[in-house]
């Protein structure tokens, strides 16, 4: 018994797999490292094409609409499947038993066009984030090493590779552990503990070691005092959920729409969805100087750091983060959600004469629970991203406020939802054919 445990203990049958799949998570945290860097310069050359002041700062009203449209066309003709956050697409591969149906959502060439196409986004000053697709990219990675090392737990992979994506993305081990727990199983399965936790560390190694340790958002030693910020935790928790599930439910109203409008002539009217939705972008951006364009991280760190922000940023920034993605170009809605959610904290905090550093974290808190419906990982996440361990229970009650107002307008959650569309578009393909095969049969 001990020999023969010793020879599978030196098997490559055993090894082979596992070391594909170490190497897999690595190459998570290098790929979204570079994705980062990618999409941080993208951001900087639209700024600096578009100045601060003078003719320059109406080139948007022009690179814009072009940009989503140069999106929306490659992504329909090149990459189909690769629209949107990226998440959605991960959790319904997960629910896909046939590889041949996941290949079409997680794939190398999936990789490399959510990659391209959300820098060339950020590029033309989309209202974009890079973290939701970076989860698509970490579970096309593990699934890929999957099929390379013939490992059979495809699902439990993908949970892994989007656990990595997330803590990869952000440098938030936790909150990657407890995404893949609550928003991409909704259930935890026993059998992917290891490979969550191997992925997330392995990941967030290889980033580490090419980034260094980091918080998002810097440190925030911001105190909660209690029951004198309780209005304060309200107005940011209930507001900001009311907001949030708003923003989602309007999403998916917005998202079915257009799906039954674009179906007579899809690529036409998606271009021009796209164009005309860029342009709305373009003329948002140009109203608030700039600000609304891209990510929304300095807008957001600014917030954190207790500056004040102007009181109607978040609308401004509401309004171009939902036309984006509207738009049906690739990119997340995790950086801009946070934006939105930090800046309408720091109006609350103005209204309220309260700590604007403390009222930007509990409205990103409150406002990202709302849109994805999942308090533990807004809760969480934000933890990670800004160190304010002193605010851990004003941002538990800040989150759970805030999923709870949101459960009372939205009932579905945003990915969740979104994801239904990708597991139908699989059943009518298979339908479609079975049908073919039917009709050859007969044929013959």
């Amino acid at each position: 018994m001990l020999r023969r445990s010793r020879a599978l203990w030196w098997s490559k049958r055993v090894w082979r797999p596992r070391l594909i799949f170490w190497a897999g998570a690595v190459a998570i945290g290098i790929v979204s490292v570079a994705f980062a860097r990618m999409a941080d310069l993208a951001q900087q050359q639209f700024h600096a094409m578009i100045g601060t002041g003078g003719p320059s700062a109406y080139l948007p009203l022009i690179v814009t609409p072009a940009g989503f449209v140069l999106c929306a066309y490659l992504a329909m003709r090149f990459f189909p499947n690769a629209q949107g956050s990226g998440i959605p697409q991960a959790i319904a591969a997960r629910h896909l038993k046939d590889d041949t149906d996941r290949v079409q959502l997680l794939s190398l060439r999936m990789v490399f066009g959510k990659i391209m196409l959300t820098v060339v986004g950020l590029f033309c000053g989309a209202s974009i984030g890079r973290e939701g697709p970076t989860v698509q990219v970490g579970a096309s990675l593990m699934l890929q090493a999957a099929r390379w090392g013939g490992m059979a737990h495809a699902r439990g992979l993908i949970l892994a590779g989007s656990a990595a994506g997330v803590a990869a993305a952000f440098n938030t081990p936790l909150a990657g552990i407890v995404f893949a727990i609550e928003e991409m199983g909704k259930s935890y399965e026993s059998r992917a503990n290891g490979l969550v936790l191997t992925a997330v560390i392995l990941s967030g190694l290889a980033a580490i070691g090419l980034v260094g340790n980091y918080t998002y958002f810097g440190e925030s030693d911001v105190t909660s005092n209690g029951y004198s910020d309780a209005a304060l935790i309200v107005a940011c928790g209930v507001g900001g959920g009311i907001l949030g599930a708003l923003f989602s439910a309007g999403a998916l109203k917005a998202s079915r729409r257009i799906r039954r409008w674009a179906s007579p002539r899809p690529m036409k009217r998606m271009l021009l969805l796209a164009g005309s939705c860029g342009l709305a972008v373009a003329i948002i951006g140009i109203l608030s100087g700039g600000a609304t364009f891209g990510t929304g991280y300095e807008q957001a760190r600014s917030a954190v750091e207790g500056n004040a922000l102007p009181p109607y940023y978040f609308i401004e920034k509401y309004a171009a983060g939902f036309l984006s993605m509207a738009s049906g170009i690739p990119g997340g809605i995790f950086a801009p959600s946070l934006s939105v959610g930090a800046s309408f904290g720091s109006a609350v905090g103005q209204l309220l004469g309260s700590n604007l550093a403390l009222a930007a974290l509990l409205g990103m808190a409150g406002y990202f629970a709302g849109v994805v419906q999942a308090p533990m990982t807004a809760f969480v996440i934000i933890l990670e991203m800004t160190g304010s361990n002193n605010s851990v229970i004003a941002l538990m009650c800040a989150s759970m406020l805030g999923y709870g107002s949101a459960r009372m307008i939205s009932h579905e959650p945003l990915y969740h939802a979104l994801s239904r569309v990708f597991v139908a578009d699989a059943i009518r393909r298979k339908r479609a054919e079975a049908s073919l095969e039917q009709s050859l049969q007969t044929e013959k």
